[in-house]
């Protein structure tokens, strides 16, 4: 059975960490907001870190991660960005503490792997959504969803899109991320199972032709063929190719699912985005696609 962790209240004290990449420049913002949530923050050694490109040596990422996830006055932790950086400290980690007392691990990203990793082996929900480094930039449903997320506000997303979806209704766990950490946790502990999901992805400044190996290694790997729903939100920045590959990232995603009937949303609210909507990791919910309107409702 999958944990949820206790939702917050106000007077709540959260941890805000960075395992991966380091800052380059101040939260403060995000500082307000959580303060305006009533929250209480607490910034662990490596917010302000540098090491290299990292935010302080795998050591200190480690220990200031395991610091809070054995602290039990700590009810959320919060990455402050992703980039590169967690996989080089997640077998390091213990999650003996967290186990018994489960709390709320937010961010997107690179933190695609601690979320997969506590689901695959804890199985206990997390968030997948904005991080303080892009509280600033962020729309304010973003925020919004995220603040809901966190209090156990009802969630439920509506929107149009784009590019034709594949029409359907689907039922099931929630599990993904990032589409190039999925590809990457395959094959370790971290590997959260993709039987009866819906599985969201998203993905930054990957051509197309770097979607399409991916999606083409989870396909060969039998994760794309038992799921129940795919959610597919923005593959964006992509960056110029000599040689263009002929079809866009979701041209190529429609192409690899052909052989499968499940329904397939595009362009949903989520990834590297303004509108990044938070999405509770292992909570049941209700796809529901008709034509381009897509939602999705917690169960």
């Amino acid at each position: 059975m999958i944990k949820q962790p206790p939702h917050l209240k106000k007077g709540d004290k959260i941890a805000l960490v960075s395992p991966a990449k380091k800052l380059p420049g101040d939260i403060d913002f995000a500082l307000g907001v959580f303060k305006q949530w009533g929250l209480e923050v607490v910034i662990g050694e490596s917010v302000y870190a540098s090491h290299h490109q990292f935010a302080g040596p795998d050591e200190l990422r480690a220990q200031d991660l395991q610091h809070f996830l054995d602290d039990p006055s700590i009810k959320a932790i919060v990455a402050a960005r992703g980039g590169y950086g967690v996989i080089r400290i997640i077998d390091q980690l213990d999650f003996s503490k967290f186990k018994q007392q489960p709390k709320w691990l937010v961010g997107f990203s690179d933190i695609t792997v601690l979320l997969s990793h506590v689901m695959a082996n804890l199985q206990v929900q997390s968030i997948h959504g904005q991080m303080p480094y892009t509280f600033k930039e962020s729309t304010p449903e973003a925020l919004e969803s995220l603040r809901k997320a966190l209090f156990g506000e009802p969630l439920e997303y509506r929107y149009k899109s784009t590019f034709p979806n594949r029409e359907g209704t689907a039922e099931g766990i929630l599990i993904g991320g990032n589409l190039t950490l999925l590809v990457m946790v395959q094959g370790s502990v971290s590997e959260m199972d993709y039987t009866d999901k819906i599985l969201f992805i998203e993905d930054v400044a990957e051509s197309p032709s770097s979607v399409d190996r991916m999606m083409r290694m989870l396909k060969r790997a039998g994760k794309l063929s038992s799921l129940k729903g795919l959610i597919v939100g923005a593959f964006n920045e992509l960056p110029e190719e000599k040689i263009p590959f002929g079809q866009s990232p979701e041209e190529v995603i429609l192409e690899i699912v052909k052989a499968y009937d499940y329904p397939v949303c595009f362009n949903f609210p989520l990834g590297h985005i303004e509108d990044n909507k938070a999405i509770v990791l292992g909570k049941q919910a209700k796809l529901n696609i008709t034509g381009s309107a897509a939602e999705l409702l917690y169960k």
